[in-house]
């Protein structure tokens, strides 16, 4: 079966999020510390679109079908807003820390590299959340999470 060029730029992003995992654990301070930044923010995307974040299902969980699929919707929106703000912040950062030449502590690196990493990282979070947003209201079959079904 031939994948959707959509699902296999979703599942690039988690590749990179994981491979910043594996570059992370051999910890040099500096730079452990610049790519665990990154790496939050990658990690941001990977679980924004799968919807593998911190929920709270109280009240999604004794709703059926049709309002689980609103909640849904309206959950995402919202973190597609405050996600889309964060990334528009991180911008002035990345900014910011290119136009005072920030550098590290101990290796007297440059550190907007790694801020604007951090931010591309943002971007794709924003990028799929806005896709889950498209998923969860046109096509909500096309989604792998199991427990979210079409409703009329």
């Amino acid at each position: 079966m031939k994948r959707a060029w959509m699902d296999r730029f979703i599942d690039t992003i988690e590749w990179i999020a994981a491979g910043i995992v594996g570059i992370v654990a051999p910890d040099s301070f500096d730079i452990g510390r610049m790519l665990l930044g990154i790496l939050i923010f990658w990690g941001i995307a990977a679980t924004s679109y799968r919807g593998t974040h911190i929920t709270v299902d109280l009240v999604w969980a004794n709703v059926g079908p049709r309002y689980q699929r609103l909640i849904d919707v309206f959950a995402t929106l919202v973190l597609l807003f405050v996600v889309s703000v964060q990334t528009w912040t991180l911008f002035d950062k990345v900014r910011g820390t290119y136009n005072d030449n920030v550098l590290t502590f101990d290796l007297h690196m440059p550190a907007w590299p790694f801020f604007a990493i951090a931010w591309v990282g943002d971007i794709s979070a924003v990028l799929l959340i806005a896709i889950r947003t498209y998923r969860l209201i046109f096509h909500p079959e096309e989604m792998h999470d199991p427990t979210i079904k079409a409703t009329e």
